[in-house]
């Protein structure tokens, strides 16, 4: 596809939609008929991408997976890199569904069927945080440089309010995603952009200077779209999401990729992208060969590393806990580390205590959560964990789900429930607090070693 730019005055709004041949959806047989359903989706953080393990993965991934195992079907992939791809694929006729965080829109609505929703989001004007004074009404639009991505809800938003406010123009680019427009405002090319809050939640850690300066919308809900004569597969989506099958589907898309994202903080991701460049390289080969050894990712190694100490070798706490993995003395000598502040011997050993933690639990538990509640054995210790996995049992929750011991490890610290467990007392939010700012890390870490 061409790259089109075009410039928003009032009322003068050109959709692709508008600008060429669409045939209506014919040309592939039903779902229903051949087990194969065929979808559209888009390249990004909040659809479908290639993860640590170059697999494929993402939100809209896993739910569209989810939902065609669920009718014994197979899925192929249409991965294009904008909306507006991504919209033009459903109406001529070359996928059954679209499943791209697609806004449930009126004009969508009119041209085709909706899905199942799975989220809500808010239309957010972003922009670089050192470009003050930013625009905090919609009046203060006018005379920006507002770029978005094409045949999008920004697109219809803006279009809206350029027809009553003076001014207000902006670019609408069906070739670059919200990603890359965002991108674009961080390094300085583009003044200032829209994006759903969903986007920019991820991309902010990426890029900490970007700033939200308004919200440009109410809350609207994000879902999946099937073509124009596809109402028996729109109404099977929605009656799967309303099923058992559908919401613990949901539920697992929203812990896996969005729960580890808490409040964002610009002094500490700014501290952590300095240290990505300062400090990182140091120890990068340390950190290969410990995973190297151990089997444990090096991304997952120097985010808990960095939870740690900031990557640094000479830290210490008050409680006596040293070095680049801040081990205590009795775990340094059982591990054989002479040297706590020897950041080889350091890293190595850290590495190793939590490959154990990981081994002696249960072969049964499912990955990420085997690995979460490693990390909280590491912090907390091994001890307290198993106390709150039999609190667990005893309270019917899931003690394989690190979606549910999240909410009873911090049981440890209360008085109704701590004085009952074998081991007593202990700061279970803090490891709570600890695997999530651990996997926060481990995003841009990941990002920054694939660079």
């Amino acid at each position: 596809m061409p790259l089109f730019f075009w410039m928003m005055p009032i009322g003068a709004l050109l959709l692709l939609s508008g600008c060429s041949d669409r045939s209506p959806q014919t040309a592939l047989s039903s779902p229903f008929d051949t087990q194969r359903l065929v979808v559209a989706t888009r390249n990004g953080p909040t659809t479908h991408y290639q993860g640590r393990d170059q697999l494929a993965t993402g939100p809209e991934h896993d739910l569209v997976t989810a939902f065609a195992d669920s009718r014994g079907w197979t899925v192929d992939w249409q991965v294009h890199e904008s909306t507006a791809e991504v919209v033009e694929a459903l109406e001529t006729g070359r996928a059954h569904l679209a499943a791209a965080a697609l806004t449930h829109l009126p004009v969508r609505n009119d041209r085709f069927e909706q899905g199942l929703v799975h989220g809500e989001v808010v239309q957010q004007v972003v922009c670089h945080r050192d470009d003050r004074p930013l625009p905090d009404t919609i009046d203060g639009l006018a005379g920006v440089d507002l770029q978005v991505t094409g045949e999008s809800s920004y697109v219809e938003r803006l279009d809206e309010l350029a027809r009553t406010v003076p001014d207000l123009t902006f670019i609408a680019d069906p070739a670059r995603s919200s990603e890359v427009l965002l991108t674009q405002v961080a390094t300085g090319e583009v003044g200032c952009t829209v994006a759903d809050s969903s986007i920019v939640r991820m991309v902010r850690r990426y890029w900490p200077h970007l700033e939200v300066a308004m919200n440009l919308d109410q809350t609207e809900l994000v879902g999946w779209y099937a073509a124009a004569s596809r109402q028996d597969l729109a109404e099977a989506t929605r009656d799967w999401r309303e099923s058992d099958l559908g919401e613990g589907a949901v539920t697992a898309m929203r812990e896996r990729y969005y729960a580890h994202i808490g409040e964002f903080d610009f002094v500490d991701l700014r501290a952590l992208h300095r240290r990505l460049d300062e400090r990182l390289p140091r120890y990068l080969d340390e950190f290969r060969q410990a995973a190297k050894e151990t089997g444990l990712s090096v991304d997952l190694l120097a985010a808990m590393a960095y939870q740690e100490s900031h990557w640094d070798p000479q830290a210490t706490s008050p409680t006596g806990v040293r070095g680049i993995m801040m081990l205590t003395r009795s775990t340094a000598e059982s591990l054989g580390v002479e040297d706590r502040l020897d950041p080889s011997e350091s890293i190595l050993g850290g590495a190793r205590y939590l490959a154990d933690l990981r081994a002696r639990l249960p072969e049964d538990i499912p990955e990420p959560d085997r690995t979460y509640l490693a990390l909280a054995s590491y912090n907390l210790g091994r001890a307290h964990v198993l106390d709150a996995r039999r609190l667990a049992r005893e309270l019917g929750r899931n003690p394989d789900s690190w979606a549910e011991m999240r909410e009873v490890l911090p049981l440890k610290a209360d008085k109704r429930y701590y004085p009952k467990t074998k081991y007593g007392y202990a700061r279970g939010y803090e490891s709570v607090h600890y695997v999530r700012r651990i996997r926060n890390y481990r995003d841009v870490i990941d990002q920054a070693l694939s660079d």
